[in-house]
């Protein structure tokens, strides 16, 4: 029956089994298995103690799996056995029985406790112990709940709860971080058992599961190892730094316009989880968020109709955290300045009036003359002339608020319609050029609206090109129109134009002067030629002839050699 329970161990530890057990036994059992124990050592007689024969106990201090029955089997080692018992305060029927030996069936064994076989052998009582133990797997096991964030910097107590399981002195707690052992305790006696360990979380620790492993070792049993892990637990953790926001915006705002608001954060972890609020006055911002590495960032456009001093606030939280910052702004209003013409485009001669005007409490200024007093129009009245086509008129208006002075400025340009005018100074009434050369004529006009300048050879209509480079001609040569035209009128001048031809007479003398040149270098490289081959054959010819002058065949005495 025991190997029975063997096999049943063997057979659930694959499964884990989770069926609870009590960690000592019931107080009636204790308390019975004490007094009979008592009373069997108190009514042994004295012979019985001072024993030479024994009962075996089989099996020896078994381990029971919580709430199976057990056979017990007493052997009594002596001749002639008597009667053989089992004491225990546990259920028990007779299983079998022959000479010397008895089994008896344990039934419901849910607790430890200490079994006595007894027997009468030459008239004396022998006994003999067993101790039972009995196993059980946690029912659960459990990881604590986790709080919420956890601050990076700061230890955490991570605590796993286990319920039931036996014997204790041989269940232990592992923390688990994913797969990773961190800690290992045993677990203690109380129901249920709390173990508590310490870690100190780290950044790649956010968003990582924990959870707790129970291990009930009954190898030394001759059994196995049986473990049970507990639902894990993400771990949130965050880093929050000391340091408030960071707000940017224009410390003053003009009303009913819109101006951007800039809120940022360094040192978040993780930035992307953290949460940013901006707001103006009782007024939440639509902003638009954006995370980087460890910075949070906010922007929005912004706009206010509420005059005078205004608080725009900017929140960060993260975790159970939150840094604000608030900052306060001012709204005003700035109207103007206008600057406006009496006539946009002004016929040369008629009066113009120019207006620079803006709200109240504001001072213009127009082309460098102020007004008289803040809020009153600056004013500048002319009689247009060809000289104020294209003036720019500019007007300059200022406002104090809170001891800053703001401005703004205007700047508009007059138009004046005149009459076409050629430039006489740019277009000669004579111009003598060569025959076949290059030139411009540089004639110009002006006007409102621009005039079309054109020039005629009287007579012939012939159009030279105005302002643009041109081959001059020999027939080029006459009397030219220039006529400047517009809606506002013409205006007239006449150019000269003489092109001179080229001098044949002059070519010849050149071509002369040039054949004479030519005619006197041949010369003078043939005389130079003469002379130098003349050099070189005297150089040959006079050693030759003096050589042969001095050889003879006959003896020369020295006389004839003097002579």
């Amino acid at each position: 029956m025991f190997d029975g329970a063997q096999r049943f161990i063997k057979g659930t530890s694959s499964s884990r089994l989770v069926t609870m057990m009590p960690s000592g036994p019931p107080p009636r059992v204790y308390w019975t298995s004490l007094i009979f124990l008592l009373l069997a050592c108190c009514l042994l007689p004295t012979g019985a103690q001072g024993q030479t024969y024994q009962v075996r106990v089989e099996p020896k201090d078994p381990v029971v799996p919580f709430g199976e029955p057990l056979v017990v089997n007493c052997t009594l080692d002596c001749p002639g056995p008597g009667l053989i018992s089992l004491e225990t305060a546990l259920s028990k029927e007779p299983h079998s029985r022959g000479l010397g030996w008895a089994a008896f069936r344990l039934t419901n064994v849910t607790g430890d406790m200490e079994i006595l076989c007894s027997g009468i052998c030459n008239k004396s009582q022998v006994v003999g112990f067993s101790n039972i133990t009995v196993f059980g797997f946690p029912k659960r096991v459990e990881l604590a709940p986790l709080p919420l964030w956890q601050p990076l910097g700061e230890q955490l107590n991570l605590s796993c709860l286990v319920f039931g399981g036996a014997p204790r002195d041989h269940l232990t707690v592992v923390l688990l971080r994913r797969e990773e052992e961190l800690g290992r305790q045993p677990v203690g006696k109380e129901e249920p058992a709390k173990v508590t360990f310490m870690v100190q979380p780290r950044r790649e620790d956010h968003g990582t599961n924990f959870s707790c492993r129970s291990e009930l070792d009954l190898r030394s049993q001759g059994l196995q190892l049986f473990q049970n892990t507990s639902a894990p637990r993400k771990l949130q953790t965050y880093a929050m730094p000391k340091t408030a926001p960071r707000l940017v915006f224009p410390r003053f705002w003009e009303m009913e316009t819109s101006w951007p608001v800039n809120c940022s954060l360094d040192g978040l972890f993780p930035a992307s989880e953290a949460h940013i609020q901006l707001a103006l006055g009782n007024q939440m911002l639509n902003a638009t968020v954006v995370s980087h590495a460890d910075t949070l960032t906010a922007t929005a456009t912004a706009k206010t109709e509420q005059e005078g001093t205004q608080e725009i606030v900017c929140n960060v939280t993260l975790g159970v955290e939150n840094r604000e910052t608030r900052e306060s702004l001012v709204a005003y209003r700035f109207q103007g300045p206008n600057l406006n013409l009496s006539e946009s485009n002004a016929t040369e001669g008629t009066p113009v009036t120019v207006t620079c005007a803006a709200g109240p409490q504001v001072q213009v200024m127009l082309d460098g003359v102020p007004a008289a007093v803040p809020g009153q129009p600056a004013q500048l009245q002319l009689k247009a002339t060809e000289m104020d086509d294209r003036r720019t008129f500019f007007c300059n208006a200022t406002l104090k608020v809170h001891g800053v002075t703001l401005h703004r400025n205007r700047s508009i340009q007059l138009r004046v319609l005149y009459g076409p005018t050629i430039d006489r100074a740019k277009c000669p009434q004579r111009l003598m050029w060569k025959e076949k050369t290059m030139h411009i004529l540089q004639c110009q006009a002006r006007g409102n609206p621009n005039p079309q300048l054109q020039c005629l050879r009287e007579g012939s209509k012939f159009k030279v090109p105005v302002g643009i480079p041109f081959l001059v001609l020999l027939n080029y040569s006459g009397t030219y129109s220039c006529q400047a035209a517009s809606s506002r009128g013409t205006d007239k001048m006449l150019v000269m134009m003489d092109v001179q031809g080229r001098n044949p007479v002059t070519i010849n003398i050149v071509l002369g002067v040039l054949a004479i040149l030519g005619l006197v270098t041949l010369a003078a490289a043939s005389v130079y030629v003469f002379w130098v081959q003349r050099q070189h054959d005297i150089y040959h010819l006079t050693p030759r002839s003096t050589r042969w002058r001095l050889t003879s065949t006959q003896p020369v005495t020295v006389a004839e050699e003097l002579s």
